[in-house]
C-alpha cells in the first residue's frame, strides 16, 4: 500500500527546512530560469528598486515546495498547483516547507502547502493535488 494513502485529512507530511538562501543559489536559480532580473542577484540593484536587499525569486521558493513530495514519486505526481506569494525571502532566511492534507477523492490527494521563514512568517501558501497512480 502507498505511504500517502494511510494519510488522514489533518495529517502533514515530514517538513522540509531548507539550507539558508545563498547568493550562490541565487545566481543558479537566475541561470537556469533565465531571469536575470538584477533586485535578486546584486545588492546596489536591489536597494535602488526599494527592497531591504536581494531578495530571493518566487519561482525558486515556488519550486522548492516540490521537496516535500520527492518521497513519494513513485506513488504519483503533482497535478496541480496554486500558490499565493505573502512575503519576500532575503539572503540567509531558512525556509520550512510544509504540506497538510486537506482531502481525499478516489486518487487525488488534496494538499494545503506553505513556506515559512525562521521567524515562522509564511512567504507562501496555496494548495498541491497530488494524483496517486493506480
Amino acid at each position: 500500500m502507498n505511504q500517502l494513502t494511510l494519510l488522514e485529512a489533518g495529517e502533514s507530511l515530514e517538513n522540509v527546512t531548507l539550507s539558508p538562501v545563498s547568493r550562490l543559489d541565487l545566481i543558479k536559480y537566475a541561470g537556469a530560469s533565465g531571469d536575470y532580473n538584477p533586485i535578486h542577484t546584486i545588492d546596489e540593484e536591489a536597494i535602488k528598486a526599494g527592497l531591504p536587499g536581494i531578495i530571493a525569486h518566487g519561482m525558486w521558493t515556488m519550486g522548492n515546495l516540490a521537496k516535500l513530495f520527492t518521497p513519494y514519486y513513485e506513488e504519483g505526481f503533482i497535478q496541480d498547483y496554486k500558490i499565493r506569494f505573502q512575503g519576500m525571502v532575503r539572503l540567509d532566511d531558512v525556509i520550512t516547507l510544509q504540506a497538510t492534507l486537506a482531502n481525499k477523492t478516489d486518487q487525488h490527494l488534496h494538499f494545503d502547502v506553505a513556506a515559512s521563514n525562521q521567524e515562522g512568517k509564511d512567504v507562501i501558501k496555496g494548495t498541491v493535488v497530488f494524483s496517486q497512480y493506480e
